[in-house]
């Protein structure tokens, strides 16, 4: 996933806040493109592009200057330590977490889907309450439920890293609804291509520890 630098990434939201017509209350968006990388536009995102944030959805960002336009690397750094812990805590691998955390958020603490999936591992409010998740803009408290989430999907489907991700994105009634084989929706098709590719590139050799479907 590539990000524009900080620098650029700000200059081009003062650009659309200054030149666009009735900028100061235009509507903007924050969403991964089909290539993975991070935009922040005024246009919605396209079919097969993936919203995280969604002005009109989040009062708190309604003044433009407070929206986080930290790097996703930056933010990475910050919380690979408690993701590292929460994965262990949980039996799984760091790199693993790590995929879905950048697939899903990009690693924004604040990511805010169109459907209403909040926070790092993007939880639904049904999944929150599920797991005992009382604010999921905590991100401990984020990281944790997603965690357990993800770990019951392993148990639940042999330990199969597609079928768990897959099921992560579209919901374990889905997978199961197909027979065990990944949903044929195209967001969750490339969702799951994407996690795994993140967590190949973290782990080559120890990824087969999980049995792909087929």
């Amino acid at each position: 996933m590539r990000y524009a630098p900080p620098l650029c990434r700000t200059l081009t939201l003062a650009l659309l806040l200054v030149l666009l017509p009735g900028s100061a209350w235009a509507e903007f968006y924050k969403y991964l493109d089909r290539s993975g990388r991070v935009v922040l536009s005024d246009r919605p995102p396209a079919a097969g592009e993936r919203l995280l944030w969604r002005s009109r959805n989040d009062p708190r960002y309604a003044d433009y200057s407070r929206i986080d336009l930290s790097s996703m690397e930056r933010n990475r750094r910050r919380y690979a330590p408690l993701i590292d812990r929460v994965a262990r805590d949980n039996g799984l691998p760091p790199e693993l977490l790590h995929a879905l955390v950048r697939a899903e958020s990009a690693y924004d603490p604040r990511a805010l889907s169109k459907k209403g999936a909040r926070g790092l591992m993007q939880l639904m409010p049904a999944t929150a309450r599920r797991y005992g998740v009382a604010d999921s803009w905590d991100p401990e408290q984020n990281l944790r439920g997603g965690a357990r989430y993800l770990s019951d999907l392993l148990q639940m489907f042999d330990r199969d890293l597609e079928l768990a991700v897959a099921a992560y994105n579209a919901g374990e009634n889905a997978v199961k609804r197909f027979g065990n084989r990944i949903p044929p929706y195209d967001e969750t098709r490339d969702y799951v291509r994407k996690v795994v590719a993140f967590y190949q590139q973290a782990t080559p050799r120890v990824v087969s520890a999980y049995p792909t479907a087929r």
